[in-house]
């Protein structure tokens, strides 16, 4: 009976055979290592075999030296322009100035170069590599400017439908398609013929552009405003102070802008304000109204009341007023009101309709003489007399300085002629006396120079200085007088011109006449040594008689006469001589 579990004997000559296979195998693995090993040393970091990148031969060699390849073998390729067409229209981008460069660092790393105990490297290392793009860098700024010079050049923009106003009137421009480039595509393209082999034209290919404003949204802006808008005259009104505009005028402020694919109103404020401003004040005062010639003719210039209001009130009250309908286009616009004193009623009232009386002086070319008497008409000039407002030159005029536009000029002080700043508006002061006198004025004061001047009308003619003496007049007639002054300068071969007119309702007919001089005084003779010396022909002083006749405007009897009594000194003959030396 055999024992309970016993093992069985294993011979010895099968254990010897199974530590050979053992052995066997590792030496197998073994070799295989080696084999494995020798092969990754012989791959190193070097690029697979029979690798290309656009088209250049980096395979086998280390990563710096398939670098250096590479850009030897694109040297000539990366810097050249790139060209393109589409439907016969031409287009050249510099890649430098696109912003493309080759990173070929990365170009070589992405082939395979570098060290690795991966299968797959020593694979596509010993097996060859394949023909590769190089990596790009691309500035997108730079790119996306190029791109858009190309589509430009290449490309028909299309043309959005658009609204304007001209002379009261709807201009149209009418939508129409372009063609663009597809800008991916075009990206590939470029991107691509930048590194390839050959020099060929990119040929690009082209879409329809749509414009963003198509004829459905022209339509709806004709419909809802711009027709609207040009349908008729709008009134803001402040206060009682209404102020119309029509749509000649405010065509100018109005527009349309484009926005998200539709055209909405666009309004110039500034130039809606100031349109605005044209029928009330535009510095929140009150503007009397007065009257000024226009076109050679008395007009009345109306009054202007004092507005203060918002802008934005403004704006949105015109923007709603213009899509409103006929009957509809007035709205009350919130503001302040201050009414002018003089209206333009009493504007009219004061009947200045026409020349009444003018009177011409003439003077010999000096060039203080052309700034000083130009100066006072400028000043002058335009006045207006309310019945019983008085006229005073120096009033309106003012002191005779640099500041207020004077120079230098001839006076006369103490029966000689002396220098002295504002010379020569006493021709202004003369001429102007003579246009009161034949339309009637009261003479309130006038002086004559002291001897005559024969270039002025003898015994009518009148001098002021600053602060002592002046010429006044009183409009005394029941209508308003226009004051009118004009200067023609003098010129070397011609003489000065000064005119002054009176403009109201004709009230007097008047006539004059002039006594013969008498009571002759002779001159002396003046010996100065002072440096401010002039020298003068002296003549003969007189007296003389002025008769000023009046009668009511197209009567025969005379109404009253006033007289004119003066007594020129004589012009004393002046001898300048050298102050003695002590």
């Amino acid at each position: 009976m055999a024992p309970v579990n016993q093992q069985p004997t294993v011979p010895a000559r099968e254990k010897e055979g199974g530590k050979v296979v053992l052995l066997m195998l590792a030496g197998l693995v073994l070799l295989a290592a080696a084999a494995y090993g020798a092969l990754y040393l012989a791959a190193g970091d070097k690029v697979p075999r029979g690798t290309t990148v656009a088209g250049v031969d980096i395979g086998g060699r280390t990563p710096a030296d398939a670098e250096a390849a590479l850009r030897a073998g694109l040297a000539e390729r990366v810097d050249r322009p790139i060209r393109m067409s589409a439907d016969g229209e031409r287009s050249t981008i510099d890649p430098g100035e696109a912003g493309l460069s080759v990173d070929y660092a990365a170009s070589v790393s992405d082939a395979g170069g570098g060290r690795s105990w991966s299968p797959g490297r020593l694979w596509d290392y010993w097996t060859g590599g394949d023909d590769l793009d190089p990596v790009l860098d691309v500035d997108e700024a730079a790119f996306s400017a190029a791109l858009d010079q190309v589509a430009e050049d290449v490309g028909t923009p299309p043309v959005d439908g658009d609204v304007r106003f001209r002379d009261g009137k709807v201009v149209v421009t009418d939508p129409t398609s372009g063609e663009e480039i597809e800008p991916e595509a075009a990206r590939l393209a470029i991107t691509t013929a930048y590194t390839a082999e050959d020099a060929a034209d990119v040929e690009l290919e082209l879409r329809t552009a749509q414009p963003e404003v198509d004829a459905t949204d022209l339509q709806e802006a004709l419909e809802t405003f711009a027709n609207p808008a040009m349908s008729g005259p709008v009134t803001l009104v402040f206060g009682d102070s209404p102020v119309r505009l029509d749509p000649v005028e405010y065509g100018a402020v109005l527009g349309m802008r484009p926005e998200d694919g539709e055209l909405v109103p666009d309004l110039r404020a500034k130039k809606l304000i100031a349109l605005v401003d044209r029928g009330i004040s535009q510095d929140g005062a009150p503007v009397d109204a007065t009257v000024a010639l226009v076109d050679g003719k008395p007009k009345v210039i109306p009054a202007k009341p004092g507005v203060s209001y918002e802008p934005s009130d403004v704006s949105d009250a015109f923007l709603e007023l213009v899509t409103r309908e006929g009957g509809e286009r007035e709205m009350e616009v919130k503001s302040t009101v201050a009414d002018p004193d003089f209206t333009t009623k009493d504007a009219r009232a004061l009947k200045i309709r026409e020349q009444v009386s003018t009177f011409t002086t003439y003077y010999p070319y000096a060039e203080y003489r052309n700034i000083n008497i130009g100066r006072a008409a400028e000043l002058i000039d335009g006045t207006v007399l309310k019945p019983g407002d008085e006229f005073s030159l120096n009033g309106i005029v003012g002191e005779r300085t640099r500041e207020n536009g004077f120079t230098e000029g001839f006076i006369i002080s103490d029966g000689i002629f002396k220098e002295d700043l504002g010379g020569g508006v006493s021709q202004m002061a003369t001429t102007t006396f003579n246009a009161m006198f034949f339309a009637g004025l009261k003479d309130i004061e006038h002086k004559p120079h002291s001897f005559y001047i024969d270039r002025y009308p003898v015994g009518r003619e009148a001098t002021v200085a600053w602060g002592a003496v002046d010429l006044r007049f009183e409009n005394d007639t029941p209508y308003g007088v226009l004051v009118h002054a004009h200067v023609t300068p003098a010129t070397s071969s011609s003489q000065g011109v000064v005119t002054v007119s009176m403009y109201s309702t004709k009230y007097w007919d008047i006539s004059t006449t002039t006594s013969d001089r008498y009571n002759y005084r002779q001159p002396a003779t003046r010996t100065l040594t002072t440096p401010d010396c002039y020298p003068n022909a002296g003549y003969a002083g007189f007296d003389v008689d002025v008769t000023r006749t009046f009668r009511r405007h197209g009567e025969d009897a005379v109404d009253h006469v006033e007289k004119f009594h003066t007594a020129y000194t004589p012009s004393d003959t002046v001898v300048c001589k050298k102050p003695k030396e002590n």
